[in-house]
């Protein structure tokens, strides 16, 4: 049907319509009736059908010509609302976002960037999952996600990192542990008499920590493997032992006040960073972008020298 409309014929025939006249027609377009109603003649054999018929003085549209003028009538309509969602869109009014992140940045999000970000744009609706570096990347690559946050991505040429900061593995421990008591940086030999808790291979930290015990020799004395930031930390403050990761991965909720980060001995462990990171060429939304953005200046802040080890910004008090 939108290949018989002619967009200018159609404008005049529902001119005419609201009119209900060729001549009022003609006035309001500034038209020879005559125009107007040659037009109208060409749209009706486009049609096959009589769109229009006298009526006292004027015209009425016909049965064919009340379905032409409803479709028209609906089309501009929606026509219309679809500008006005692009609109909000634009004005981060209206929109979707999916981020996939390590279960450590969750709470952080919770606590800076998406908080903020949701609370002065409530009509953007948002989905966060948490995964592994592997399912992280994944995703990304795959534009499942618009935005990943994740510990050491692999080099990837899909990838595009927004913003890194470096974050060493260390050794997390309670503080009465007898490793808190060494006083000095922790060879990973150190830990093998002590039970440990590990995350699942495919997370970035776990496979840092295996390139570090194949430098120097050790196997580490795992008791527990995890999918779970949380049961990692939960494994530290039960205190059963220790646990090798950043201190960012400690859930706020957790009661970690006793708990110390010892340092580690081995280069393999400091060379860590965090990336936020995206599709490489892929054009993120508007509201996407905006909270990109916003995640990349709160960890340029959190990452300042005067912010403490759980990534709260200076002057913002830890919920």
């Amino acid at each position: 049907m939108d290949d018989r409309l002619d967009a200018r014929r159609v404008r005049y025939f529902m001119q005419v319509v609201e009119s209900g006249s060729v001549r009022g027609a003609a006035e309001v377009l500034g038209m020879d009736p005559s125009a107007v109603s040659r037009a109208i003649g060409v749209l009706e054999q486009d049609c096959g059908t009589r769109l229009l018929e006298r009526r006292g003085r004027g015209v009425v549209p016909t049965d064919a010509g009340e379905l032409l003028a409803g479709y028209l009538r609906r089309q501009h309509s929606q026509k219309q609302q679809l500008l006005a969602q692009l609109d909000s869109i634009q004005k981060i009014e209206r929109g979707h976002i999916d981020i996939v992140a390590g279960e450590g940045f969750v709470d952080w999000l919770m606590r800076h960037s998406l908080r903020r970000f949701m609370a002065q744009h409530p009509g953007i609706t948002v989905d966060l999952s948490v995964g592994s570096s592997d399912e992280i990347v994944r995703r990304i690559v795959e534009e499942r996600a618009h935005i990943g946050m994740l510990f050491q991505p692999p080099r990837d040429d899909r990838l595009r990192s927004h913003h890194s900061h470096s974050q060493p593995i260390q050794t997390l421990v309670l503080d009465a542990h007898p490793l808190a008591r060494l006083g000095r940086s922790l060879k990973l030999a150190d830990l093998q008499p002590y039970p440990g808790v590990a995350l699942h291979h495919s997370f970035g930290v776990r496979q840092h920590i295996e390139a570090a015990e194949i430098s120097e020799g050790v196997r580490l004395n795992t008791v527990l493997t995890t999918s779970s930031f949380n049961a990692l930390g939960h494994f530290v403050v039960a205190g059963l032992g220790y646990a090798l990761s950043t201190r960012m991965s400690l859930p706020s909720t957790l009661d970690a006040a006793r708990v110390v980060a010892l340092p580690m001995r081995n280069p393999l462990l400091s060379q860590g960073r965090v990336h936020v990171v995206s599709r490489h060429g892929r054009v993120l939304a508007p509201a996407a972008s905006t909270l990109l953005r916003q995640i990349v200046a709160d960890f340029s802040l959190s990452t300042s020298p005067a912010a403490d080890l759980s990534g709260t910004a200076p002057g913002e008090a830890q919920a």
